[in-house]
């Protein structure tokens, strides 16, 4: 938000500064968010920071991305909290990253005496979703701090999590049962919800409904968002329609990168993926790229390459075979077949490395997105400009793809799905591919909405004006 260069955090503040706990949770879709504020307060000063790190992180990628913040920021007090074990076995066939919120919830009342120690005192905790029920009580009842939470999703999501309570009450069910109609958003098919909802015996739906009953007791609730993305969802928040007394909401998106994975190396250099881009025309490529979570069957991996050669766009393709961030030993060519490299090369670029992505977006070359739909691709492909063609995987991505649908910005293919056995063929996705591209409408509307992205964030801007008056709540406390 009009940001300077990095500087330190802290120390030379003074006393008076407010100091901020934060306490993320796991998975780095819930990690960048947070990185990204975390720097953008540093980098405007008069602020202490803290950061909970849990001990120890569920991947590499984790790690690394904590070594880079702290090494960016060097004011940045890190505080290690060791998890105590959960007994993996007991949740087999749990997701990683919900078993580690599980194990965060299950250590969260060791977190008292561990903040209570922190010098400066704390003035405030900032926490992901996943853990507000745990944490938002040890901030009223035994640290007496006010409790914010950072939340990592959209704000139409945002309002599902915060009426569902509330819905299941009325509904007299603990699961998703049906449609649901959100006061002041609208009609939300049971189809869009992440579907796990539909289980009542699943981990991920006891701690969505436990953190969906308790986040009105936040001080204040952080959206990497801006107002002119989701005005309606924002507004019913912020009205007391969607829950009477809801906490204020500050959207401060889109969050941008600060560069601290330490992961540079990997973009430069004549075989990097940025190096191809710059040989690329302007808005010539189409960027093909579903996430860190999950992964694509064999025979869908092998249509999506069909679909991009029969689309004759060029295209950076980004390909995922393991599930998380598991070491991944398969060759491309075994992946994709006898003699596909081959008859690509020279308009594609294949690659299971990892890519900085917002490298990627903000280069001049791209000129669509085949993307899963996480909330960070979408906030970057707003703040680039760049539309997208919609495939959600899982989670609350088909309700992100709701975003892009009525933003104007892409075009959500509602029917393709990754489930069962279900495969869409490579002919429907080279031409749905080719049409995107070349439609102009939704390329003037992607263009509209990286404008309006760029003015959020600039002095004077919602995002800018929203993160203003909340440093102004942490410093009136």
């Amino acid at each position: 938000m009009a940001l300077a260069a990095a500087t330190p955090s802290s120390g030379n503040q003074g006393r008076c500064s407010p100091h901020l706990v934060f306490i993320p949770s796991a998975g780095m879709g819930h990690l960048l968010p947070f990185t990204r504020f975390i720097a953008a307060l540093a980098d405007t000063g008069g602020v202490d920071i803290s950061v909970v790190t849990a001990m120890p992180t569920v991947s590499a990628a984790e790690a690394d991305h904590f070594t880079g913040l702290f090494a960016a920021f060097p004011a940045i007090r890190r505080i290690d909290f060791n998890l105590l074990p959960v007994d993996e076995a007991a949740f087999a066939g749990t997701d990683p990253f919900v078993l580690r919120w599980e194990s965060l919830r299950r250590s969260a009342h060791l977190l008292g005496p561990l903040i209570a120690g922190a010098t400066p005192r704390a003035s405030a905790l900032i926490t992901d979703i996943t853990l507000a029920s745990q944490v938002i009580p040890i901030a009223k009842n035994e640290l007496h701090l006010p409790c914010h939470i950072l939340f990592i999703s959209c704000a139409t999501m945002l309002s599902f999590l915060a009426y569902f309570p509330t819905y299941l009450d009325g509904a007299s069910a603990d699961h998703l049962a049906g449609d649901v109609n959100i006061p002041g958003i609208g009609h939300i098919p049971v189809d869009y919800p992440p579907q796990v909802l539909r289980n009542p015996d699943s981990l991920f739906t006891k701690q969505f409904i436990a953190n969906g009953r308790l986040i009105a007791e936040a001080d204040g609730i952080l959206v990497n968002t801006f107002d002119a993305l989701e005005p309606d969802a924002l507004a019913a928040l912020r009205g007391g329609k969607v829950v009477p007394g809801f906490p204020p909401v500050f959207a401060v998106g889109p969050l941008k990168s600060t560069s601290t994975t330490g992961s540079d190396e990997t973009v430069v250099g004549a075989s990097s993926p940025i190096a191809w881009l710059d040989e690329q025309p302007v808005r010539s490529v189409v960027y093909v790229a579903f996430g860190n979570r999950s992964a694509a069957a064999l025979e869908q991996i092998r249509e999506i390459g069909a679909g991009l050669e029969a689309s004759g766009c060029r295209f950076l393709w980004v390909v995922k075979t393991t599930v998380v961030d598991r070491e991944d030993t398969a060759e491309l060519t075994d992946v994709l077949g006898g003699g596909f490299l081959g008859r690509v090369q020279g308009r594609g670029f294949v690659t299971k490395e990892w890519v900085d992505q917002e490298a990627v977006m903000k280069h001049p070359a791209i000129g669509l997105y085949l993307s899963h739909c996480g909330w960070n691709s979408v906030t970057e492909s707003a703040m680039y400009g760049v539309p997208m063609l919609a495939w959600p995987t899982l989670g609350d991505q088909r309700l992100i793809a709701t975003m892009i649908r009525s933003g104007g910005f892409g075009l959500w293919m509602e029917h393709w799905s990754w489930e069962g056995n279900s495969v869409v063929s490579g002919v429907e996705i080279g031409e749905k591919v080719k049409q995107v591209m070349g439609d102009e409408a939704i390329s003037a509307r992607a263009a509209k909405v990286r404008e309006e992205a760029t003015k959020a964030v600039a002095q004077g801007g919602s995002s800018y004006r929203n993160m203003q008056e909340f440093l102004a709540t942490l410093k009136a406390t």
